[in-house]
């Protein structure tokens, strides 16, 4: 049977303090981890001594583990969780002391928060999260839901398998990921195929074969029935090839190689094959960007939208905005509704089919990039922003980005910094999940 994600509340306490503050605390705690993840583990009382701790955790296999301070409690408690869980995330919940009156300390549970994490910083590398406060608080509400939402991504990614078609361009070797990096690191798998082994599947298909991609196609985007018949018929030969494949291989992301192989090999571009894989939900990148693929996948998975993939390409101080572009392989649900998913010829070959248009608008923006620095250590790029309500800025497929931070400064900082030219746009505040997937995979972060 497979595995099914687990978060696991394991509240530590001991019997010497107030108990009927700490039982309701307790219930409270259980009630909201249900609703925020009906699969949620819980015990059935707290617990209070290191022997119900053992039995307990002997029923646990975790993806995550909520570490509560009920009361204080010393550190042989989270020193046997640890011991037993050590590469699983932690979430350490401290409540706040329910009553200052000059009277009993009823809980102490802050005291236990320090010999907790105390205990922690011995066992892991990576940071863990923290949270001080009661379960009515919105803001425990917000990190406990985050936190569970960037877990359960991390435990996908260890079953997600993912394609490199064909090689990085010459130069282009910022996006080249190694087979065991990804392994060892994410926990993802790679395979690799030749990019003419999807096109001469393609060329092997007849029209027949291929009119329910051509109509699926037509459906989504607007014009593509103006693009040369034989294009138009040999985009969907590409569609029928690339779908086929990811769904046959149980593909969660492509990094796809573009140019210069599907112009002069097969005389059309795979760029709105690209796009419509993503609004399939299969992360696809061009340019054969396995990290830009991946950083794709993380922000789809957490937003459950498609996202944008491009290069930064224009700065303006005044409007402190940054435009990111493509030549035109944008989904087609990100497009403008006046003017849709607009179908046109790619800006430098001169040959079709290639997506056309600005992006929608959206309050919020997370723009993301995992990267990897000289030592072969991985860094995360966030930063955040709204995509504004703007035209296409150039031909191919753009979104302007008004940043919170300085775009000034987010652009010079990022250049001497060696970042690379590749962005997913999320059109989601994801920022705080995004930050504590880099502390589970113990990865940099630089966030603006």
């Amino acid at each position: 049977m497979k595995k099914q994600f687990q978060a696991a509340y394991v509240p530590i306490g001991v019997g010497t303090f107030h108990m009927p503050s700490a039982q309701a605390l307790f219930d409270a705690s259980k009630t909201l981890l249900k609703e925020l993840n009906e699969d949620t583990a819980v015990p059935e009382e707290m617990i209070l001594n290191t022997d119900a701790l053992g039995a307990y955790l002997d029923t646990l296999d975790p993806d995550l583990i909520i570490l509560q301070n009920l009361t204080f409690a010393n550190a042989a408690y989270t020193a046997e969780i640890m011991h037993r869980f050590r590469d699983v995330p932690v979430l350490l919940w401290t409540l706040r002391e329910p009553v200052i009156d000059g009277g009993r300390l009823r809980l102490n549970a802050l005291t236990g928060a320090f010999s907790a994490a105390n205990t922690i910083r011995q066992f892991k590398n990576e940071q863990f999260e923290f949270i001080y406060g009661s379960p009515e608080e919105d803001a425990v509400k917000d990190t406990l839901a985050k936190m569970i939402r960037a877990a359960k991504v991390r435990f996908e990614m260890k079953s997600l398998k993912v394609c490199a078609i064909g090689h990085t361009p010459q130069g282009f070797g910022f996006g080249r990921a190694l087979d065991n990096d990804l392994l060892e690191t994410f926990g993802i798998r790679q395979e690799a195929i030749e990019a003419r082994e999807l096109i001469d599947l393609a060329k092997s298909y007849t029209d027949e074969e291929c009119e329910e991609y051509l109509n699926d196609a037509l459906n989504r985007t607007e014009g593509l029935e103006n693009t040369p018949e034989k294009n138009r018929l040999d985009f969907a030969r590409l569609y029928k090839a690339y779908d086929e494949y990811v769904k046959k291989n149980n593909i969660g992301a492509i990094a796809s190689r573009c140019w210069p192989d599907f112009f002069t090999s097969f005389g059309t571009p795979v760029c709105s094959v690209l796009a419509i894989l993503n609004d399939l939900g299969v992360a696809a990148s061009c340019e054969a960007d396995m990290y830009g693929a991946v950083s794709m996948w993380m922000g789809m998975r957490l937003s459950e939208k498609s996202v944008f993939f491009g290069d930064p390409v224009s700065l303006d101080e005044k409007e402190n905005t940054i435009t990111f572009w493509h030549c035109g392989m944008a989904a087609c649900s990100l497009a403008r509704k006046d003017t849709g998913a607009c179908v046109g010829e790619h800006c430098n070959r001169h040959i079709g089919p290639t997506m056309e248009f600005g992006t929608e608008a959206s309050e919020h923006a997370t723009v993301f990039r995992i990267g990897r620095n000289p030592d072969g250590t991985f860094r995360f790029f966030i930063a955040e922003g709204k995509a504004l309500d703007r035209p296409k800025q150039f031909f191919g497929t753009s979104t302007v980005i008004e940043m919170d931070f300085s775009a000034e400064m987010i652009i010079h900082e990022a250049v001497l910094d060696g970042w690379e030219p590749h962005y997913a746009v999320i059109y989601a505040d994801v920022a705080d999940e995004l930050e504590m997937l880099a502390h589970m995979f113990r990865a940099e972060v630089r966030r603006y």
